[in-house]
Order: structure tokens, then sequence, then C-alpha cells
């Protein structure tokens, strides 16, 4: 009113909708110090306060656990009751058919069909999307893991994370799970030398590694696939060739200079292999896909001949098909000796990819699962501090 901010009203306003929500956040801290989840669900609340009569989700849950997507379905539920429309744009079959009346399923920009829940199904859906039969959702692992690649020991960041050991073996891939604010993210980025350690020590092959500094990850032959593609994973404004070489300059300039006859080939190699789709290797990653930007983040780190690759949600807001492809990748990379850390807010995609599940619950390892003995009602009760 009279031009000026009523602060007592608005902290009023947000704490409502955040609580809404089932969120609890300082509403002092800064935006760009929350988690990618966090800031997920400040958007949500942000709409939410419009009062508007139509909202369009895009992706709403692709940094969200399984918990706080079951409270954000309760409140759109809410919402339908109350006459208000919701256009739910997602990559996430099992979520489509829980949530929504009708699904339209888009193409290459075109509409290829709309349908009512009731009257289609699953493979019918993702068929229309990919333009083909998806026989499985996950390709056949046979894990043979060898020798320890990665060993963390005792690894603690105060207020984040404490005391956490785990090993990863070549051949093999471990999947992180637990809850947003958990700690999953914060230890990968220390593991990568992003945010180092307090205390604790990391191994890579049975070594004593000193990681303090993105570079030295790098060095040591460990590859990082941030879960924020767009603000630390790809430049965005550069091309697809620039982005794949960036982390392998140093292997076409031995003299000092960049050989460009040697990137290009290699960059050639890369989009080929990963089946990146683009007119040129000149094109900017800002106009691909989200799953073709994925696809580039991923070759970047390929070129480096990683021993272990940390996969932070590696398929978040990308479509099926190019899921299927990400987790043929991973197959073969594991196939050929790379330790891979995944770390998933997707449980399916934790059971169906994982050789071993490690569960994190408020900064510390709660427990270890088995393949054969992890399930989605198991891994939800250490997430959430049970036993």
């Amino acid at each position: 009113k009279l031009g000026f901010l009523n602060n007592k009203k608005m902290k009023a306003l947000a704490k409502e909708q955040l609580e809404r929500l089932g969120v609890s956040i300082s509403l002092e801290k800064e935006a760009g110090d929350c988690s990618v989840g966090q800031q997920q669900m400040i958007e949500i609340a942000k709409a939410l306060m419009t009062d508007a009569k139509v909202i369009i989700m895009d992706e709403p849950t692709a940094a969200l656990t399984e918990r706080e997507i079951e409270k954000l379905f309760g409140v759109i539920r809410a919402l339908k009751k109350n006459g208000v429309s919701i256009v739910y744009i997602s990559h996430r079959m099992e979520e489509i058919f829980t949530i929504c009346d009708r699904i339209t399923v888009m193409r290459d920009g075109k509409t290829v069909d709309t349908k009512r829940i009731p009257d289609t199904d699953f493979h019918e859906v993702v068929k229309k999307m990919v333009g083909r039969e998806l026989t499985e959702r996950y390709p056949e692992r046979q894990p043979n893991p060898g020798r320890v690649v990665l060993e963390v020991k005792q690894a603690s960041k105060k207020g984040v994370f404490q005391n956490i050991s785990f090993t990863v073996r070549s051949g093999e891939i471990v999947g992180i799970s637990g809850l947003m604010g958990a700690g999953r993210t914060e230890l990968m980025r220390a593991v990568f030398g992003l945010d180092p350690l307090d205390s604790g020590d990391i191994f890579i092959e049975g070594k004593k590694a000193t990681l303090k500094k993105p570079s030295d990850a790098v060095q040591k032959g460990i590859g990082f696939i941030t879960e924020n593609r767009k603000d630390e994973g790809l430049v965005l404004d550069t091309s697809i060739r620039e982005n794949i070489a960036l982390p392998n300059l140093a292997s076409f300039s031995p003299k000092g200079w960049i050989d460009k006859k040697s990137e290009q080939e290699f960059v050639d190699l890369l989009i080929k292999r990963l089946t990146i789709k683009t007119e040129s290797p000149e094109t900017h990653a800002r106009n691909l896909s989200g799953g073709n930007q994925q696809k580039v983040v991923i070759a970047k780190w390929i070129g480096i001949g990683p021993k272990v690759l940390i996969l932070d949600e590696p398929t978040r807001g990308v479509d099926v098909g190019a899921k299927r492809e990400i987790y043929q990748l991973m197959n073969e990379l594991t196939d050929r000796g790379v330790a891979i850390v995944m770390v998933s807010s997707e449980l399916p995609e934790i059971l169906g990819m994982s050789d071993r599940v490690l569960v994190i619950h408020e900064g510390t390892l709660s427990g270890e699962l088995s393949r054969n003995d992890a399930t989605q009602e198991r891994i939800m009760t250490l997430a959430t501090g049970g036993r």
C-alpha cells in the first residue's frame, strides 16, 4: 500500500505457502544458497501465491524426493477441487498416470495424441513419445565388480554430513538415495573437490588423494556430472565442440596451442557415440533439448577416460528415450571397468540401475542395501531414519 512493502505480511504469506508444501527453510536465506530441490519448492510456493486460475508446472518434481512429491500432489489435488486448472509437464510417466486426468503426447514439436488417462497405458505413451517400441525401461545389468577404485573414509563437513565411509569398485554402479537436504549432493561435491572435506580421507586405487579443487579430481580420473547442467555442467553460449573439449584441452595442446584437427575428430567421435542430435558441432549448447544437453555433459567427462564417474540426477528433465540411452551408456562404461556413483531422487532409477544402494539420512549413512535386498519401502525407511 502507498508504494511501501509490508514485510511482515510478505513473510507471513511466504511462511504459509512453504508450510503448505511441507518445506522448512529460513525465510532470510538467499535463494542462491538453497539446494536445487529447495529452489524448486520456492518456485512452486511462488506460483501458489498468485491465486491463478491456471497454473503451468514444468517438470515440478525434477529435484524433489518421493516424500516431497507426495506433498506436492496433495496440494495439486486440493487446487483441482477448488477449480484451478493445472498443466503438468513431465517426463516421469509414474507421475503422469498418478496425478493427471488427460495426457497429450508431443514429439518433434507436434502433438501426436491426446487421451484420457484411463484409456491409455505406459507402453502406448512411451511408444508415441519416442516413435518406436521400448522393451525394458532399464537395460539388463550383469555386474562384475573388480578392485576398489574409490574409497571414502570418515568423510565429514560441518553441518552437512558426518563420518561417511563407503567404497566403489570398478565395473560397479553404487546408487545414493535420501531425502532432499540429506547431504547426497554435498558429499559428491566434496569428493570432486568443489567443496572440500573438513575431515576424512579419499583414496583412488588405494592411494590417498588430496582433492582441494576440481582439477585435482580430474587429474586423479574423477568426472562429475552435476545435478544442475545449465548452471554448472555446460557453458550454454558456447558450442557443443567447445563444451566437450573443455576438460580435455591438454590432450589437444601438447606444445601449448590447440590442434584443431585432433580436437574436431575427438568431438565428432563422441557426438556419434552418444547419438547427440545436432546439425553441427558448432551449435550452441543452449539450443539443444534437455536430453541432448545431458549427453554433451556426459561426453565431456567420458572424454577424460574416467576411473570414477559421479552422476548426480543423470536423467533429470530427460525424455524416456534419452533416459534409456543414458542407462545403456552407463552399462557400457561399467563393462569397461569405470566405477560409477549415481545420486538420484527417482527410486525406480536407483533400483533399476544400482548394484548397491547407500542411503543417507540427515548427513549420516543410515544403511547399505544389495541389489537383491533393495526395495522402495526399505530405502524410504532408511531415508527417514528408520531401521
